[in-house]
């Protein structure tokens, strides 16, 4: 029996399973119903918006609202809203149709959701384009994507020069948008053009999102308008159900609030800003504050001045902001969420959030781009409780753990992770290969290591690659980098193998620490060995002065810390 009252109870009140079936039951906004997609029977969210467009015409809803905050541009959801639209229309003037490619090649800026929305709205596939890349690297994509049109930064611009005459497919390419709408000061003033209505389909193609190629070229993930669809719907799932696992209906909206706010530290063209962030905060009338680059004293400032509710992104961000020496100088105080991922976080940060910012939550969760980010999320007493767990699946997704026969897995047992639901996108573009290898009967083979335990909570063990093998005995990388993260001492932590003649391999240690602190070699190493097996503990810690190498997405770069070891040595 679910209490109206907020009168606190022993965790959890409502088991989880009994907390999503309440949720997603027959005439509740999450109820979920099945659906077959791809010959594939699936979970779906029977309430949730039917294309990217109602998504998009939901956000102007909120009109005179600000939305987007860059520097000293402010634009509100109307301007947002003329401007895509106006877009839009010049695109289809230009024979841009359903199912050309549109890239977008630009760093966080006003401009990269109006040109992705604009696409959208037509029929067109999104290609984001990570702004960290080469010229070479954008011209794989271009090239493999086959895209008719080009948004693209002078950055970018100046990066892709060299390559375009190796482009015949770009048909068109703009240097931001000023050309076409006038700078965001004037979006304002765009006339009120009718929106599209070409009929989308919830499975029609959306975007091309690109993954990392730790392993050799990128591969571009096609993913429908449902499966974004599927990470907006899902962002309304974790509050509530932290909610009814106390015993508690959520309270209803309160028109007086103050409006939510995001700050933004990770990348529009990545999936979590893209379809975690972007997406949500559109529908929900969120505002979003970017950075140009980030700077925790200048976080600070931002989540003062823009009353920021939401921040976050990878482990190391929030670290940075609980640790930093001029933290007291500002007011925090309208944090309510602090999440991140994309690394492992030690049990002290989730206790030093609750402890530091007693009403705000700590928040994480897993996915990756062939699952449109969210597939796992975790927070509230949940995450207090199981602080090494990234969640439980959403209510409309699959997780199993399966040998490498695809076998699956008792319950606590270490296997490949497999997930399937409506967020797992169609397959690799013009990669059938790897394709068919990937993707099976609708789950996707993960290549992440976990275990599930009875409830459902997910842990991740590891890469599937990223362990080494020390005279034949298995670590798990993010084990060893798990416990050095408990050090209080470290801000950084990555784990990788040096070759070893009898052994095969041995573990190095490369660690960064936080600001004022210090710990020896020795000391780290025991520190290690009191929670670990001897095998595991790393025959080398090198200290690093500055935060390790990461890539767009927040993961340390571990082939670069590879080539400085090889060097060093």
């Amino acid at each position: 029996m679910i209490d109206t009252e907020m009168t606190p109870k022993p965790w959890p009140a409502v088991s989880l399973s009994e907390a999503n079936r309440m949720l997603t039951a027959s005439g509740m906004p999450l109820e979920i119903e099945e659906r077959e997609i791809r010959g594939v029977l699936l979970k779906v969210w029977k309430h949730a918006p039917g294309n990217l467009r109602e998504v998009f015409l939901q956000g102007r809803k909120h009109g005179s609202k600000t939305f987007l905050v860059h520097e000293d541009e402010r634009i509100d959801f109307e301007s947002f809203s003329r401007a895509s639209i106006h877009v839009a229309h010049h695109l289809k003037q230009l024979g841009v149709s359903r199912g050309d490619r549109v890239a977008l090649a630009m760093r966080n800026l006003p401009q990269w959701p109006v040109c992705f929305f604009a696409s959208l709205l037509i029929g067109a596939i999104v290609v984001p384009l990570n702004a960290w890349w080469t010229g070479r690297e954008l011209h794989y994509a271009l090239e493999d994507s086959g895209s008719k049109l080009l948004f693209v930064d002078a950055e970018r611009f100046e990066r892709i020069a060299p390559w375009r005459d190796k482009l015949p497919s770009l048909e068109h390419q703009f240097l931001g948008l000023d050309a076409l709408i006038g700078p965001s000061q004037a979006w304002q003033d765009l006339s009120d053009l009718p929106c599209p209505d070409d009929a989308i389909d919830p499975d029609d193609d959306a975007t091309i999102f690109y993954t990392s190629g730790t392993t050799g070229h990128p591969k571009g993930a096609l993913g429908t308008h449902r499966n974004t669809i599927n990470s907006v719907w899902s962002a309304a799932h974790l509050a509530a159900r932290n909610f009814f696992r106390r015993g508690q209906t959520p309270p209803p909206p309160d028109p007086q609030a103050a409006p939510r706010a995001n700050l933004l530290s990770v990348p529009f063209f990545h999936v979590t800003g893209c379809q975690a962030i972007l997406c949500p905060a559109l529908f929900l009338g969120t505002k979003i504050v970017m950075m140009h680059k980030w700077d925790a004293e200048r976080a600070m400032q931002l989540i003062e001045r823009e009353r920021i509710t939401g921040a976050g992104g990878v482990p190391t961000i929030a670290w940075q902001l609980l640790e930093h020496p001029m933290r007291h100088r500002y007011d925090l105080s309208s944090l309510e969420l602090v999440s991140y991922g994309g690394a492992p976080a030690a049990a002290e940060l989730v206790r030093q959030i609750r402890h530091q910012w007693p009403h705000a939550l700590a928040g994480t969760g897993w996915g990756m781009t062939e699952t449109s980010s969210t597939c796992t999320h975790h927070s509230a007493e949940d995450y207090e409780m199981h602080p090494e767990s990234c969640g439980p699946a959403l209510p409309n997704c699959e997780l199993k753990v399966c040998d490498d026969a695809g076998q699956p897995l008792p319950i606590g047992t270490i296997g490949e992770l497999w997930a399937r639901g409506p967020n797992v996108v169609k397959g690799y573009w013009n990669k059938p290969q790897a394709t068919a290898e990937t993707f099976i009967d609708g789950w996707v083979k993960t290549g992440d290591l976990a275990t599930l335990d009875e409830e459902g909570f997910c842990t991740i063990v590891d890469r599937k690659k990223d362990i080494l093998i020390r005279g034949g005995e298995n670590i798990y990388c993010i084990e060893v980098e798990s416990a050095l993260y408990e050090h209080p001492a470290v801000m950084d932590a990555a784990v990788i193998g040096r070759p070893h003649r009898v052994l095969g391999e041995e573990p190095v240690a490369i660690v960064h620490c936080k600001a004022g602190s210090s710990v020896s070699e020795v000391g780290l190493k025991a520190w290690v060995a009191e929670r670990l097996a001897a095998f595991k503990v790393p025959v080398l810690i090198c200290f690093e002065a500055e935060t390790l190498p990461r890539n767009a997405n927040g993961k340390i770069i571990k082939s670069e810390l590879r080539k400085r070891l090889a060097q060093n040595a």
